[in-house]
């Protein structure tokens, strides 16, 4: 179920926090749990009910491993190896076993047939979150927390299936707290106006930069330089604003339920240097890697040489992450390579001026989305050698691609269609221009105040209201693919 459907909205989202307050306001606080798994299961299953067999029986078996961790602590190794080979096992099963049977053909020269296996919708988030919460179990840093609460935890709906990746000790102590059991209008309002601030990020502008991003992509060797140039602009501002508005939603729906989750994004596109950009984007995922892989591996313990080895295992563990391809294991081998360059010339860096650090990062992040996004290893050559010979026209195609209806009413009510290629590519650039603006300026959602007021509710109200009447056009968020 999409936060951005008429069904959550109007029905799921309601129906949630009502039952949920009524049931705990009627004393019935473990009845209040069991309604709030029921629903964190039924928006899992909406997409494809089977998709549940997978998220129970993954439940079921950490928290037994951890069971079995109290219960028999002289077998607590045994009880980690096994919970760790159980969920890395079906992350590879469901996740990498075509990838891994792909290259096993083209490298042996074999025909193993693949067996098209559906990928279950946040099993890269769900698992990892396990992974944490059975790891701190075998080091004596986790209660003793009955099958409910950890069940809730592991399902809660907001963060389900993009993340946050949540941490034990950030959200089951919330979920046993009995002050958060009680409707609090202040959360509840401050929740609706970050909901709503991700709600237009996602509908209004990921969707329409998502648009042009999309039809470049879909025929790269059509495009000119400078249609390129703008897919690649566009892209990178798609999963900004696509990543931002879910991350806002999911607190905000969390706030609603009197839940607190971590802040997961961190305004990256103002980051002066690589470094920088992974302290900001996906920070959740950036602190499960380094606490979980990195300083295991001896994080820069063990002089500079096995520094950059550790590091480049850890973009490499992220690119594989995301996805299956070679493509991603591409992009977080970049990421890596420039994490350590960044780190073995800090100091040469720090010199530069910094206007000059920010165009590096930025640039180097604007191409490396180029491999996040293609669908092979050969469309990305053919879309760097497009952006860097393709030509200085440009397609009037892509002004057809911008898919912002609302800044074209001028041209409807003034009936000046002879200039609308005119129009449209004005208020294509227009739109560039104020959202980069904003990007580069803005303070984040999670860092406002949120006041209850009247500009407030009006901007919330509006908001809304905007992004309800754009929702027959929407589509899923980038990172529900993850």
């Amino acid at each position: 179920m999409l936060f951005n459907s008429y069904i959550f909205i109007f029905l799921f989202l309601p129906l949630a926090l009502i039952g949920y307050f009524v049931l705990n306001r009627l004393g019935r606080n473990m009845y209040a749990k069991v309604f709030l798994l029921v629903m964190s299961l039924w928006f899992y299953g909406y997409f494809n009910y089977t998709y549940l067999a997978v998220i129970i029986s993954s439940i079921a078996v950490n928290y037994a491993v951890v069971y079995l961790m109290r219960r028999y602590p002289g077998r607590k190794k045994l009880c980690l190896a096994a919970g760790l080979v159980f969920d890395i096992g079906m992350l590879f099963y469901f996740k990498y076993f075509d990838f891994f049977l792909t290259n096993v053909n083209a490298v042996f020269n074999l025909s193993f047939t693949m067996r098209n296996i559906v990928l279950p919708l946040g099993i890269s988030f769900f698992t990892f979150q396990q992974i944490s919460y059975v790891v701190d179990a075998y080091h004596g840093e986790t209660d003793d927390e009955s099958f409910l609460d950890y069940a809730v935890f592991v399902t809660f709906f907001p963060q389900l299936i993009a993340g946050p990746i949540v941490t034990h000790d950030e959200l089951i102590p919330q979920i046993k707290d009995e002050n958060r059991q009680r409707p609090d209008y202040g959360n509840l309002s401050k929740g609706l106006m970050i909901f709503a601030a991700g709600m237009f990020k996602k509908v209004i502008i990921a969707d329409t930069f998502g648009g042009i991003a999309d039809w470049g992509f879909e025929d790269i060797a059509a495009m000119s330089s400078i249609d390129a140039f703008l897919v690649m602009f566009s892209y990178t501002m798609q999963i900004y604003f696509d990543f931002s508005a879910y991350s806002d939603m999911a607190i905000g729906i969390g706030r609603m339920f009197n839940f607190e989750l971590p802040v997961n994004f961190n305004s990256p596109y103002k980051s002066y240097s690589i470094i920088e950009f992974w302290r900001r984007w996906h920070m959740t995922l950036t602190r499960f890697l380094t606490k979980y892989i990195y300083f295991p591996l001896g994080g820069s313990r063990k002089g500079n040489i096995r520094t950059y080895v550790n590091i480049m295992i850890v973009f490499l563990v992220s690119g594989l992450w995301h996805g299956a391809a070679w493509t991603f294991v591409i992009w977080g081998a970049l990421h890596g390579a420039a994490q350590c360059i960044n780190r073995a010339f800090k100091t040469q860096y720090e010199r530069l001026h910094k206007a000059f650090q920010w165009v590096l990062t930025f640039g180097f992040i604007n191409v490396t989305w180029i491999i996040f996004r293609a669908s092979s290893i050969s469309d990305v050559k053919l879309f760097i050698n497009r952006l860097l010979r393709g030509g200085m026209s440009i397609s009037l195609e892509i002004g057809g691609a911008f898919g912002l209806k609302e800044l074209n009413l001028f041209e409807d009510m003034l009936h000046i269609s002879q200039y609308t290629d005119k129009i449209k590519g004005f208020n294509m650039l227009l739109f560039f221009a104020v959202t980069f603006f904003a990007v580069l300026n803005c303070r984040n959602v999670q860092e406002q105040e949120h006041k209850l007021g009247i500009f407030n509710a009006v901007i919330t109200v509006v908001a809304l209201v905007w992004c309800i009447c754009s929702l027959s056009g929407v589509a899923t968020f980038l990172y529900f693919n993850f």
